[in-house]
């Protein structure tokens, strides 16, 4: 039987064998810990981060309130880096709840994907 880390990283390199970065176009990474969500932009070509959030600093809220404002928080500082579409890595995670929430913030702050 597979376990959900082998399923999970089944998904991520399937995915991550069609997807990759570029400095006009980033891939939008995303770490889902316990307690915690992390967003990066990476441009794959060069191998750089070219913004970053995270959950860390944010208390108040489900778990899904705060991905939304991490979802947002990604989107104000990929438009203030003069980046507009990005290409959406959900890192072999399920594209719900959480996911979802910091993948729709994104797109109403202003992200196309």
């Amino acid at each position: 039987m597979i376990s959900k880390i082998q399923r999970r990283n089944k998904i991520k390199t399937r995915i991550r064998g069609k997807i990759s970065g570029t400095a006009e176009r980033p891939r939008m990474s995303v770490f889902r810990s316990n307690k915690q969500i992390y967003v990066q932009l990476i441009d794959d070509l060069a191998g750089r981060t070219l913004a970053s959030a995270s959950s860390k600093g944010i208390a108040e809220g489900t778990k899904c309130e705060i991905a939304a404002k991490v979802g947002a928080a990604i989107a104000e500082k990929a438009l203030a880096a003069g980046i507009q579409e990005v290409v959406f890595d959900r890192n072999g995670y399920l594209f719900h709840g959480r996911i979802k929430s910091l993948a729709d913030a994104a797109r109403n702050g202003g992200l196309k994907f």
